[in-house]
């Protein structure tokens, strides 16, 4: 459940950064919609609520994970690390085609290789466990910035892969041409100068590990499987976690992107150390609001839903990009409306489509024991087919 409340804001979030400026669309495109004054108070809304929040939340879930099945798979006496080598490869492999060919933001294959550098650290002891994590998360968060600061360098194949409305316009020109390729190539180019070149892929790998080294900390003190047990400690998280995050968050937001505050020296140091601060603290109040709520029978069936979109959240996760691709590329019948609608086109776009995703889900997993992307992936580690049928 807590992973499908992470997957909505994950789509929310990359959906609507990707869509604005200067990705996709211009800022000129997006201040010319009829919606664009509610569109950009929208946006600052999510950024306060959402940004950095799904995505943190999400690497949390994927330590917390970790280490619940390697409690589960060594009290069974199974070779855990090679097993788990074996997953890494398999959810490497889906991530760098999805990176290189479906949607240049991928997050599975920074997950994968995040979880071979977990490995070895697993036997970290719990303080060593959370201080590393704590430490690699604000280091990792911090050397993106500052890679952000120098810029990145310019086109090498002649294909702009940059920030600039040149770049923009290249970009929607390609998409609504509907050639395939070249989009994938634009993309290409893109990400191997503004990622991987730049040495952007080293601060995610840290901003990514530790998280995960917070989650699995979290999964060795069994707070979330027993939950009911530690409510009283979850319910005083809620209370000064919860507030304290968006009032910093807020702060952060105001300091960074309100016209009616003066500029003063360092304003943006402040915003960006007040977001560093803010982001775990609100996370966590995130996650104390959704166990306390959902230890209540009404809270429960509120959250329900969200629980199967989370079991098949790989499958989910890949055809969010899908409808991202047919939205805002012209690829095949894609609709090419990059530049044409704004933030609040697409906050409605996700809220539908993540409830359609919530009712193929329950169906497909009343019929099915896994999702398909999920079936391929334990047949592909294991080297067998599982039972794929519910039933069986």
């Amino acid at each position: 459940m807590l992973r499908g409340v992470a997957l909505f804001g994950v789509f929310l979030v990359n959906f609507t950064v990707f869509a604005s400026a200067p990705i996709m669309s211009t800022e000129q495109q997006l201040l010319s919609l009829p919606t664009a004054a509610f569109d950009l108070a929208l946006f600052d809304v999510l950024h306060w609520l959402f940004f950095d929040k799904a995505n943190t939340l999400f690497a949390f879930l994927f330590g917390l994970g970790f280490a619940l099945q390697l409690q589960r798979l060594e009290g069974r006496g199974v070779d855990f690390e090679a097993l788990y080598k074996r997953r890494l490869s398999v959810l490497l492999a889906i991530g760098l085609f999805h990176f290189f060919f479906v949607w240049t933001w991928d997050i599975l294959h920074l997950y994968a290789l995040a979880g071979f550098l977990l490995l070895p650290l697993r036997r970290l002891s719990d303080r060593a466990l959370l201080v590393t994590g704590v430490l690699l998360a604000a280091f990792g968060r911090t050397t993106v910035k500052t890679l952000a600061e120098f810029g990145t360098p310019g086109s090498w194949s002649g294909l702009p892969g940059g920030y600039s409305d040149a770049d923009v316009m290249l970009r929607q020109q390609i998409s609504a041409s509907g050639d395939y390729f070249a989009l994938v190539g634009n993309f290409f180019e893109w990400v191997f100068i503004d990622y991987i070149a730049s040495g952007f892929i080293l601060g995610w790998l840290g901003y990514a590990l530790g998280r995960f080294l917070i989650g699995a900390w979290v999964g060795r003190k069994e707070w979330i499987v027993r939950s009911a047990e530690f409510l009283p400690g979850w319910r005083r998280l809620l209370r000064w976690a919860l507030p304290a995050g968006l009032g910093l968050e807020g702060l952060a937001t105001l300091l960074a992107k309100s016209p009616f505050l003066a500029e003063f020296e360092h304003r943006d140091f402040f915003a960006d150390a007040l977001h560093l601060l803010a982001v775990p603290v609100l996370a966590a109040g995130y996650v104390a609001a959704i166990v306390v709520v959902f230890q209540g029978s009404r809270g429960r069936r509120l959250l329900a839903p969200f629980a199967a979109v989370g079991r098949m959240a790989l499958t989910n996760y890949l055809t969010q990009s899908l409808v991202l691709g047919f939205v805002l590329f012209g690829i095949g019948p894609g609709l090419a409306l990059a530049g044409k609608i704004g933030t609040t086109a697409i906050v409605g776009i996700v809220v539908g489509f993540f409830a359609l995703q919530v009712i193929v889900s329950r169906w497909w997993l009343g019929k099915f024991a896994y999702g398909p992307a999920e079936w391929v992936w334990r047949a592909l580690t294991y080297g067998e087919r599982p039972p794929f049928r519910g039933n069986q």
